[in-house]
């Protein structure tokens, strides 16, 4: 899984980690894929052509924002290459799938919860602590992934 570090100086969620994406754009027509594609080549240098889409998890409010996210999962090609933007992007790092998958891997973090007042899921891994919006979409992958016959990981193991 490719996960982006946020730019320091942003004004919103600065440093945080996340998923490369964020909002569409009228040249997006309405289509999250495109939007998907559009930001994931903006953000760290990664053209279409390098992503075979698997599918999407389901949409997700995001409240603080206002925002309707829908999650689109893709497959980048063997080798690809990633080039940080460096204005809203820090940097760039890849966790192998397997390790989100563990049992027990994307875990409910009480602390964080009990500070927000609602159910909040996190990740960590090599001194990274996912949380927030991204660990909640985490969690939405790991049960889409865990479905009985799933249509998701079937279309991201064809791609293997």
């Amino acid at each position: 899984m490719i996960f982006v570090e946020r730019a320091r100086h942003l004004r919103r969620h600065p440093g945080q980690i996340a998923f490369p994406g964020g909002a569409a754009d009228p040249s997006d027509d309405g289509d999250p894929v495109r939007t998907a594609l559009r930001e994931l080549e903006e953000e760290i240098g990664v053209a279409a052509e390098r992503v075979r889409i698997a599918g999407s998890l389901p949409d997700t409010h995001q409240p603080l924002n206002r925002f309707i996210i829908t999650p689109i999962v893709g497959v980048l090609d063997e080798g690809t290459r990633f080039r940080v933007d460096g204005n809203e992007i820090a940097a760039v790092f890849a966790v192998p799938l397997e390790a989100v998958l563990a049992d027990g891997a994307v875990y409910e973090d009480a602390a964080i919860a009990a500070a927000r007042g609602k159910t909040m899921y996190a990740f960590d891994y090599e001194g990274r602590h996912v949380w927030g919006f991204t660990g909640r979409m985490l969690k939405s992958f790991v049960e889409a992934w865990n479905a009985p016959e799933s249509a998701l990981r079937g279309a991201v193991e064809a791609h293997f």
